[in-house]
């Protein structure tokens, strides 16, 4: 079973706990932010209203030759008020999953500015974002190539690791691809830190 907390079947398998990795879910409101939450505890759509705090859960997650890996997520409301909270929810963390709404071009560039803003904090200086384009399945979703441009994912820097991935969050298309890609990116960044220690010992 892939939650913790829960005994309902996971979209992932479950082998026995190994690892634990703080990751924030963050995004504009109403980007399926919620939805992608519930989709990995519970492999099912749940009907969701707008965030007013924030959901944490834990999902026991199984990657390949990695084993089984505990994802405690920490699903933050997105709404205009509660951004400057998000600083709060990042300290610390090991990955971030930003949300985007592939079909709200209006809003696009605000998802920019919101990416960009935490990508810059001291709080978040290299840790792993992986950039989620929920909606994808839809007839007016805009594509990876242009939500890449319009985000400016190029100009994050070198420092910030990413990854954009094309997802639908009410069937689960794309997220077990998504959180092998952050998982990823969170070794390679911790294999770094570590030869960093040595080579200042």
């Amino acid at each position: 079973m892939g939650i913790v907390n829960s005994n309902q079947t996971s979209i992932f398998s479950n082998p026995p706990f190994c690892k634990s990795l703080h990751i924030v879910i963050l995004g504009l409101d109403s980007a399926g932010k919620t939805t992608v939450l519930y989709r990995l505890q519970f492999n099912e759509f749940v009907n969701t209203v707008p965030t007013k705090g924030f959901n944490t859960e834990k999902v026991k997650v199984a990657l390949g030759s990695s084993g089984s890996v505990t994802f405690h997520f920490w699903d933050v409301g997105g709404q205009e008020k509660l951004r400057p909270l998000w600083k709060s929810y990042t300290r610390c963390s090991d990955g971030i999953v930003f949300v985007v709404d592939s079909v709200d071009a209006e809003r696009m560039d605000e998802a920019k500015i919101e990416l960009h803003k935490i990508a810059r904090l001291s709080e978040t200086h290299d840790v792993p974002i992986l950039i989620v384009a929920n909606k994808q399945d839809m007839r007016h979703a805009i594509s990876l190539a242009d939500i890449e441009k319009v985000l400016a994912l190029g100009e994050l820097g070198a420092s910030t690791p990413w990854h954009l991935q094309a997802t639908c969050a009410i069937i689960g298309d794309g997220l077990q691809e998504g959180l092998e890609k952050l998982y990823d990116l969170i070794l390679k960044r911790r294999k770094m830190l570590r030869q960093q220690k040595k080579k200042l010992m």
